[in-house]
């Protein structure tokens, strides 16, 4: 009897080459454009989007954290209840983006709202190291995510996205693991379930190269907080770390190539500027008016007139992050002497740097009340108080001593003696034992502020005399009298 081998015929894995876009965003708090209409503007985004889309369907729009605030326009109150973020929700979801990992500003909202934002959101968000206060997920915030990404042959990669945050906003209803140990946890359950793997990242730079360093597992970070673009490759494997310029100014286009037989990976990245070259989308750019209209017409119910023209201001007024926070600028300085202003035979003025939230570089040129209300989103009124000068002194230096951060102290008649390192007030050494009239905001005195939780009105030291306005009107005022003086001059 003869035998019959049998032959298994298999059909050959299928050899494709897969291509993604991955379109990076980060800090973003304004869904108009900035720099005077001339850079930035999610209406812009959404053109590029979509003509990334038409050539490769396989595009993904992502946030690398921060959204929900702070922004000018979430500060106004519809029936008392502020924007918080919701018309930035609106317009992601118009724009189409598909994944988001917090940033630490998401947690500037309070719990209620922060859970009403996450309800609106059409798109993913993950985080593997930020939970409730119980240590539980939020509610439809998976720690990982993995997706199928088809090719045209049938191929099939999978993308395994992790996303960790930075711990600088502890609000109650939030706890934190740490971002690297985390981010160790969620690759080792990732391991052999994903092709291309993605760190999503809100972390200072210096954790952006731990975690590359840490982890070579991970293929690419992409990041945010910084507000600057920055790429970096670090670790043994020269993992490739990117940021993009905060409000859209900026974003990166990460082109990937992924070989389904070799198992290859190839990386091609660039920045984009969001320019006036690029027109907006009709449809975007709809949503985005109809936003902003309501948020002005909360604004008029509050006194303001955002599209009155308060002046028109000879020079640029810098109000970068990078500034405020460092150095005093002609923006800062006007602040400052707006709220001598406002206070009467004040010695001093006072203010963290923090409160410009604008990030941005008003131009020469017509300035409106809603330029200032971006200036200050916040407002919070202008105090008199009487203050010892020990307690004077010891504010000044923990104001120095925040550099680079918002706890950094913007000041008007304050110096410091380069050579002795004493402080001058109206250019006369700081008198511990003298009592002075300082013009303050009323944030400063909660004693919120970094490392200044001993400014408080329960301390020794310190007296309220007196309350004054908001320090916008305050600062409205200033920049008119102030352009009507240069017209006088002239």
């Amino acid at each position: 009897m003869q035998v019959l081998a049998t032959v298994a015929f298999t059909t050959p894995a299928l050899a494709e080459i897969v291509n993604i876009n991955l379109l990076q965003l980060n800090d973003i708090y304004e869904i108009t454009p900035v720099e005077g209409g001339t850079r930035g503007g999610l209406a812009r985004v959404a053109t590029l989007r979509k003509q990334l889309y038409q050539a490769n369907p396989r595009t993904y729009t992502f946030l690398a954290g921060d959204a929900f605030s702070p922004s000018a326009l979430g500060t106004a109150k519809i029936n008392g209840i502020p924007l918080a973020g919701q018309q930035m929700v609106a317009v992601m979801n118009a724009l189409g983006f598909d994944y988001a990992t917090f940033g630490n500003h998401e947690f500037d909202l309070p719990e209620n709202l922060f859970y009403e934002r996450l309800k609106e959101s059409r798109f993913r968000w993950f985080s593997g190291n930020v939970s409730d206060s119980k240590g539980q997920p939020f509610k439809g915030v998976p720690r990982s995510i993995v997706f199928n990404v088809k090719g045209d042959r049938g191929a099939v990669v999978r993308v395994g996205l992790i996303g960790v945050t930075l711990d600088s906003n502890k609000a109650r209803y939030v706890s934190y693991t740490d971002p690297i140990e985390t981010a160790k946890q969620q690759v080792r359950s990732l391991k052999g379930k994903v092709d291309i793997l993605i760190a999503v990242t809100h972390l200072s730079i210096e954790q952006d190269r731990k975690l590359a360093e840490t982890i070579p597992e991970i293929d690419i970070i992409l990041g945010g907080h910084e507000h600057e673009n920055i790429q970096q490759w670090r670790g043994r494997d020269f993992t490739p770390i990117f940021k993009a310029d905060a409000n859209a100014r900026t974003v990166y286009l990460h082109q990937l190539s992924y070989n389904t037989i070799k198992k290859n990976l190839q990386i091609n990245s660039r920045l984009v500027p969001i320019t006036e070259k690029i027109p907006e989308d009709s449809k975007i750019a709809k949503v985005v008016k109809q936003w902003v209209e309501r948020g002005y017409q909360a604004f008029r119910a509050s006194g303001f007139e955002p599209e009155q023209v308060i002046a028109n201001v000879p020079v640029a007024l810098d109000g970068l992050e990078s500034s405020v926070r460092n150095e005093s600028t002609n923006l800062t300085e006007l602040i400052a002497e707006a709220m001598l202003k406002e206070v009467k035979d004040a010695d001093l003025a006072v203010y963290n740097g923090g409160s410009i939230r604008i990030d941005d570089v008003i131009p020469a040129g017509p300035v409106t009340q809603y330029d200032v209300i971006r200036i200050l989103p916040f407002g919070g009124k202008i105090v008199a108080v009487e203050m010892n000068g020990a307690l004077l002194q010891r504010v000044l230096e923990q104001g120095q001593a925040n550099k680079g951060t918002g706890g950094y102290l913007q000041t008007a008649k304050v110096r410091k003696d380069s050579n002795l390192g004493n402080w001058l007030i109206n250019n006369q050494p700081l008198n511990p034992n003298q009592t002075y009239k300082v013009a303050i905001n009323d944030f400063l005195i909660s004693g919120k502020e970094q490392g200044l939780d001993f400014l408080n009105l329960q301390q020794p030291g310190i007296k309220l005399i007196a309350k004054k306005r908001d320090i916008r009107f305050a600062v409205i005022d200033k920049i008119k009298s102030q352009a009507a003086a240069s017209k006088i001059l002239k």
